[in-house]
């Protein structure tokens, strides 16, 4: 009984000491700095995980859908570098949007005010992101868009056979 206890004592011993030679060598700072975003990922799967195997509610949802986004923008933005976040901070209102979607399409009690809420938070989100991307690029093409609409409007109109149904009124 000793000799199985010794050598549980000694595997302790050893592992100990492993563990502080990686801390001394700096291993657990290293993955600690590569690794934090899966703080935020891996407890979002796993509420998902949670859901879909029937063990929570559907209120475990939202949490799930804005960690594993969050973490998964933080991740891309701690492996690339976080000059990234700038154009891509709308994706945590994504998160978010994400979260409420989910829980809105398992919920027990189907409200259409919440997902309503979600897609417009989820495309106010997207446009947000795209904006990001095109940087002060975007005003520019936001005016084209609004130059090619007006004259859109005002070539169409003279045509009386294309736009009949929109001359009824209301």
């Amino acid at each position: 009984m000793s000799s199985k206890n010794d050598v549980k004592l000694g595997i302790f011993i050893a592992a100990a000491g492993i563990v502080i030679l990686f801390g001394k060598l700096g291993v657990f700072g290293f993955l600690g700095h590569a690794l934090w975003p899966l703080v935020l990922l891996l407890p979002g799967l796993f509420l998902h995980v949670l859901f879909f195997s029937r063990r929570a509610s559907a209120a475990v949802l939202i949490p799930a859908g804005i960690l594993t986004v969050w973490g998964l923008v933080l991740g891309i933005c701690n492996a690339w570098g976080w000059g990234l976040m700038r154009p891509m901070w709308p994706l945590l209102l994504l998160g978010i949007a994400v979260g409420l979607y989910e829980y809105s399409l398992y919920a027990p009690v189907r409200t259409g005010g919440l997902s309503a809420s979600a897609i417009i938070l989820g495309l106010l989100s997207l446009v947000l992101f795209i904006f990001g991307l095109l940087g002060t690029g975007s005003l520019y093409l936001l005016g084209a868009v609004l130059i090619a609409l007006g004259l859109w409007m005002i070539i169409g109109k003279g045509r009386s056979g294309s736009r009949k149904k929109w001359n009824r009124g209301w």
